[in-house]
């Protein structure tokens, strides 16, 4: 799939060092559930990545520039689930691709793809109460607050809450009405 700017691709063993840079990084890592400590630990995700589209559980893509194959981060699915036609979205890009309104970039055209190829009806995306970067992200893509879940995870020593927000696919909406 391609944006203006972006090219979204399967992962392959060749993102490995790419993939440890981005969840290695302390900044990037901040509000994030996952992260490696090896390049050797960081081929578990290249592995998940592959196990996820076997299993049918989600799919996800790395961003990468069109202008100069840059690699600039990652966005998916996982938690896939048919019968209740809903997924979990996720995404992190690495710091030097922050604030260039990627995210806002690719993540319709990835929501679209997921309503119109794999039928799903809801899109959930569970954010850090902290993470007011990835909050407004979903906000400004028409994503909907739909509650907080307080102390819902334990990391780094301490009760993390995560704010939840969901889209739902505009056809059905309009099918409400």
């Amino acid at each position: 799939m391609t944006t203006n700017r972006f090219l979204l691709r399967q992962f392959t063993n060749n993102d490995l060092e790419n993939v440890y840079q981005g969840l290695s990084d302390p900044e990037v890592i901040k509000y994030y559930g996952i992260s490696f400590a090896s390049l050797e630990e960081t081929k578990e995700q290249i592995i998940w990545f592959s196990q996820l589209e076997k299993d049918e559980t989600g799919i996800w893509w790395a961003i990468e520039s069109i202008e100069n194959q840059e690699f600039c981060g990652a966005i998916g699915f996982n938690n896939l689930n048919k019968q209740h036609k809903r997924a979990e979205i996720g995404f992190w890009l690495l710091p030097e691709s922050w604030k260039k309104g990627i995210i806002s970039e690719v993540l319709p055209t990835v929501c679209a793809y997921a309503f119109e190829s794999l039928g799903l009806h809801r899109i959930e995306a569970q954010v850090e109460t902290e993470n007011t970067a990835c909050q407004n992200v979903m906000k400004r893509n028409k994503f909907l607050y739909e509650g907080t879940l307080k102390d819902y995870e334990f990391k780094d020593g301490k009760y993390v809450s995560l704010d939840l927000f969901a889209v739902i696919n505009p056809k059905d909406v309009e099918n409400f009405l």
